[in-house]
C-alpha cells in the first residue's frame, strides 16, 4: 500500500524548483492568491521554524511579527500556487525545529546570521 502512495505522490504532484532554506532562515514566499476570476500575489516574509515531511509532502513552518501578534504559516513544498521563495538571511541556529521562538520578544527574538 505504501509503494502506492509513493508511485501516485510521485507521478501527480510537480515538483517545483526552489532555493534550499533551513530552520532559522529568514524567507520571503510569493503565492498566488485567486479571488474570484482575479487572482493576485502576496508575499509573506519570516522565520523559518520548522521543515517537515520528506519527499513531496513536505511542509515548512514561516512566522512572523504583525505588530504585537505573532502569525504562523504553514506551506506545502511543491503547493502549485508558490510562484517563488526568496531566501533573505541564513540563520545560525543549533536546532532542526526552532519552537523556543515562539516565546521570545524583543532583543531576544534576533538569530545570528551564518556566516558563509
Amino acid at each position: 500500500m505504501e509503494d502506492l502512495v509513493k508511485f501516485v505522490q510521485n507521478e501527480f504532484i510537480t515538483k517545483n524548483e526552489l532555493p534550499e532554506f533551513s530552520a532559522g532562515d529568514t524567507i520571503t514566499v510569493y503565492y498566488e492568491i485567486k479571488e474570484g476570476e482575479k487572482s493576485r500575489t502576496q508575499f509573506f516574509r519570516g522565520v523559518v521554524i520548522q521543515l517537515r515531511g520528506t519527499g513531496r509532502t513536505q511542509t515548512f513552518t514561516i512566522r512572523k511579527m504583525s505588530g504585537t501578534v505573532g502569525v504562523e504559516r504553514v506551506f506545502p513544498l511543491n503547493l502549485p500556487a508558490i510562484q517563488k521563495i526568496e531566501v533573505n538571511k541564513r540563520g545560525s541556529v543549533r536546532r532542526a525545529r526552532i519552537y523556543y521562538f515562539r516565546g521570545l520578544t524583543g532583543k531576544k527574538a534576533r538569530i545570528k546570521e551564518k556566516r558563509s
